[in-house]
This record gives C-alpha cells, sequence and structure tokens, in this order.
C-alpha cells in the first residue's frame, strides 16, 4: 500500500491524515497539502505503517515548525528523537 492523504477541516485546524507508507518521494505532495493551508496543521498518523529516514527528518522538521503530529507510531517517534539528537550533536562550525 502506498500513501494516502486524507483532509479534514476540524474549526481552528486542518487535519492530514496519513495512511499507508510515506517515502521520500511522497514528500513534496504533502508540503503542497500542508502550505496549501492557512490554519494550523495536524498530521494524523495513526494509520502509517511503514516511513523513511527522509519522512522521518521532515517530521522532526515540521515539529521544531509547530506542526502537530498526532499518533505518531512509537519506533518512528524514538527514530524522530534520535535524529533530532544527532543533528544537535553535529558540530555548528560545517
Amino acid at each position: 500500500m502506498t500513501l494516502r492523504i486524507e483532509t479534514v477541516a476540524n474549526g481552528k485546524n486542518r487535519i492530514i491524515r496519513l495512511i499507508g507508507r510515506i517515502r521520500a518521494e511522497h514528500l513534496e505532495e504533502l508540503k503542497a497539502q500542508i502550505g496549501g493551508s492557512g490554519r494550523n496543521i495536524v498530521l494524523d498518523m495513526e494509520c502509517v505503517t511503514l516511513v523513511d529516514v527522509d519522512v522521518v527528518r521532515f517530521l522532526g522538521t515540521c515539529e521544531s515548525e509547530g506542526i502537530e503530529v498526532l499518533h505518531c507510531p512509537p519506533y518512528v517517534r524514538e527514530w524522530i528523537v534520535r535524529e533530532r539528537d544527532s543533528r544537535s550533536e553535529m558540530p555548528q562550525h560545517l
């Protein structure tokens, strides 16, 4: 199963429900969905089954920019934290 995206406007929020596998090739479409909204964005990952490293890094960036990530699978949450920690340990002068 590949990625399916459903969007729902919920008062002041726009919920983007992600279903299936998310790969790097899906990020442009997902960025367009996020960028096309003037509302607070919530990414609902309850039905996500698989992600790759580019998606994990993207999700970490989304969170740092104030986008809420709901129902994130535990293995993805741990991976986001590890990626964020590894980037913060890199020398800043590079």
